[in-house]
């Protein structure tokens, strides 16, 4: 084994311990289980997200298990990553920026026989983090009666994801993932009117296990066609509840980290498809196509409505020689666009999400290691009277580290 070894596991559990503080910030994070995050390794954040068709031979492809098939013999994968955010958020009446990093994921991937490969990988699903104050909203029935409301929201899912994967021919590889998602979310609530305040906190614990299969055609040696399968999931949850009124004669506790069951969340069934082709082993084409079926899983929030979900990605890179002595030829450039219709409906308006990439794989060895680089510009939802237009700048790094392993020194 390599010197850098010890390396690999110094960064994997400091990564662990700043993992834990990743916290994202985002007004559509007040939904559903949060704002779902995209967890994307190596390059793909550069490809406009395009990856289910890529291999994993130069980093670990998270989007397609199928593709870990392609880490070379005694090859082992370590990979960190974490991005910086800058968002602007735009209504009717003000606007405000935000600013925040977070640590995005760690995974390490290596093949186990000639015709197999394993990756384990740690990453965030969700965040729901935000706040809301002095939301004056009116009492029913009442004439011109109004309450205050306070919210502030933290927390999220988290998903554990192993995978594995098995080459069936030279052409067609098969991958097998379980998604194990955990975490909580919590909500603070303060509802004020004439003399009185109610406190409702609120901490909802979610837990579940998701299927993944998936699988890699290689065509033709330019030509690969990928897919992608994601069950529908039941994401089991429990409520832990404390209820306080507050008024001119006192304080009373009517309920006090009481436990109740609560609405579990339904994941939906997800198909992607992509393909991936190489012209002249230098300009690559990659095309990701995916959908969601959130309509099949009869949920709504208390803000709006779940509906099917389509993404569309299309990403360009471009490296004139994979291993020329020349460092600059070995470097990869990328280029990328997404579009998201989003799969969350309010007053009939989707929240839809576009994006365009840009980004560079720069070599640190003449093996797979390499600093991944890539720069995002985004708009999300649109100004209205009931949502808010959400532009942001995201900067991403990704660390990959390839270690050779299990390879006796000869004797000289």
């Amino acid at each position: 084994m390599k010197k850098s070894s010890p390396f690999l596991v110094l960064v994997f559990f400091t990564s662990f311990i700043a993992f834990s503080q990743s916290i994202a910030t985002s007004p559509y994070s007040l939904y559903g289980l949060g704002s779902l995050y995209e967890a994307n390794f190596g390059l793909i954040p550069s490809l406009g997200t395009a990856s289910i068709a890529l291999p994993s031979d130069s980093f670990i492809n998270n989007k397609n298990a199928a593709s870990l098939v392609n880490i070379q013999q005694n090859n082992f994968f370590f990979e960190i990553g974490g991005k910086g955010i800058q968002s602007s958020f735009e209504d009717n009446l003000k606007k405000e920026n935000r600013n925040n990093f977070q640590f995005s994921h760690f995974a390490f991937a290596f093949p186990i026989t000639t015709k197999s490969a394993v990756s384990v990988a740690m990453m965030p699903y969700s965040s729901s983090s935000f706040k809301i104050s002095g939301l004056k909203i009116p009492v029913i029935d009442s004439g011109n009666e109004y309450y205050y409301l306070d919210v502030i929201g933290t927390g999220g899912l988290n998903n554990l994801d192993f995978s594995y994967a098995y080459k069936l021919t030279n052409k067609l590889s098969l991958g097998l993932s379980a998604s194990v998602l955990f975490g909580n979310t919590t909500d603070e609530r303060t509802y004020a009117i004439n003399n009185s305040v109610t406190t409702i906190d609120k901490k909802v614990s979610y837990s579940g296990i998701r299927p993944i299969l998936a699988s890699q055609f290689k065509m033709n040696p330019s030509l690969t066609f990928g897919l992608n399968v994601k069950s529908p999931t039941r994401v089991n949850a429990t409520k832990t509840q404390s209820v306080t009124v507050e008024n001119g004669t006192g304080t009373a506790n009517l309920e006090t980290d009481e436990k109740s069951n609560t609405d579990d969340f339904y994941l939906p069934l997800e198909i992607g498809i992509g393909f991936n082709k190489a012209f002249k082993n230098k300009l690559n084409v990659t095309f990701d196509y995916e959908k969601n079926f959130w309509d099949a899983t009869n949920q709504s929030d208390m803000y709006g409505d779940f509906s099917n979900q389509e993404k569309f990605a299309l990403g360009f890179s471009y490296q004139k020689a994979k291993t020329s002595r020349i460092y600059f030829d070995r470097i990869k450039y990328a280029t990328g666009i997404n579009y998201d219709t989003g799969y969350l409906e309010v007053d009939n308006k989707k929240i839809e999400d576009k994006s365009f990439s840009i980004g560079a794989s720069l070599p640190l060895d003449h093996l797979s290691s390499a600093l991944f680089i890539s720069y995002t510009y985004g708009q999300k939802g649109q100004i209205t009277n009931s949502l808010v237009q959400e532009n942001y700048h995201k900067l991403t790094l990704n660390l990959n580290l390839d270690g050779i392993w299990f390879v006796r020194k000869k004797l000289e």
